[in-house]
C-alpha cells in the first residue's frame, strides 16, 4: 500500500505542475506594476484548472503523509525525483519545450540514482 500512496504523491505533482504550466500561459507575463500583479493573481486564482493544480498540490502532501506511515524516508525519498522525468517528458510532449542531450543525461542519471539507492536498502 505505501507503494500505492507514493504513486498518488508522484501522479499529484506531476499533474499539478503540468496544469498550472498550461493555464498560467494563457494568462502571460506577470504585469510589471503592483495593481496589475494583484487584478493578475486574482484573475489566475479564480482559473477552476489553476485551482485544480493547486488541489493536486495538497493531496500531493496528503498521499506523501499517507505514503510516510507506511514506508522508510530513505526508502522513499529517492522516487520523489520521479516527477521531474515525468514533468520533463510531458512538456516536451504537450508544451514543445526542447529536449537536449543535457536534458536525457539528467533523467538517465535520475533514473540511475533511483535505482541504485532503492536496490541498496533492501540489503
Amino acid at each position: 500500500m505505501g507503494f500505492a500512496y507514493l504513486s498518488g504523491c508522484i501522479f499529484f505533482t506531476v499533474y499539478g505542475q503540468l496544469i498550472i504550466k498550461w493555464r498560467i500561459g494563457r494568462f502571460g507575463a506577470l504585469p510589471d506594476s503592483a495593481s496589475d500583479k494583484f487584478l493578475f493573481l486574482v484573475q489566475v486564482l479564480l482559473d477552476p484548472f489553476i485551482i485544480s493544480g493547486l488541489v493536486a498540490s495538497f493531496l500531493a502532501g496528503i498521499f506523501w503523509m499517507a505514503t510516510m506511515t507506511k514506508l522508510d524516508l530513505s526508502l522513499a525519498y529517492p522516487f520523489m525525483s520521479l516527477p521531474f522525468i515525468f514533468v520533463l517528458l510531458f512538456s516536451a510532449l504537450f508544451f514543445n519545450e526542447p529536449m537536449n542531450l543535457y536534458k536525457v543525461s539528467g533523467m538517465a542519471l535520475i533514473i540511475a540514482g533511483v535505482v541504485v539507492s532503492s536496490r541498496g536498502l533492501s540489503q
